[in-house]
């Protein structure tokens, strides 16, 4: 399976996360993404794609960082509900973000206002486990 059919069938496809995208969890590189996905000069307004790369690395590696920071996503700033190195997940007015790292990779979900939570943590979480159980 393809990264781009990951995005496509098991996070965008699941209806319950509106869109995603799989990282690289060392330089931020984009192995897919679904076509709704901000880009990543466009998560954090005014940041240049290496400084974003480096905040989402320290949102994992410094569990108090996003807390205190928050999350930004395409222009718009979540408030940060859980922080731990494996998954960061952050609160808005119009739903939220869910990111989560494996040993290679870091799956992002953002999901609207209409949707539960809870649904697109586990969809987002449920696809990281199976790739860490496959090596990445």
């Amino acid at each position: 399976m393809s990264w781009q059919n990951y995005v496509d069938d098991n996070l965008v496809g699941s209806g319950f996360v509106d869109s995603a995208a799989i990282l690289g969890s060392e330089d931020g590189s984009v192995w897919s993404r679904s076509s709704e996905f901000p880009s990543l000069s466009a998560l954090i307004p005014g940041t240049e794609v290496a400084e974003v790369v480096s905040i989402i690395k320290d949102n994992f590696e410094r569990e108090h960082t996003p807390q205190s920071r928050g999350i930004w996503a395409g222009g718009l700033k979540y408030m940060c509900v859980k922080a731990d190195t494996r998954s960061v997940y952050g609160k808005g007015n119009k739903g939220g973000i869910v990111t989560v790292r494996t040993g290679k990779c870091v799956l992002v979900g953002i999901y609207g206002e209409g949707k539960q939570a809870g649904n697109a943590v586990k969809t987002v979480e449920d696809l990281a486990d199976y790739l860490i159980g496959a090596g990445f």
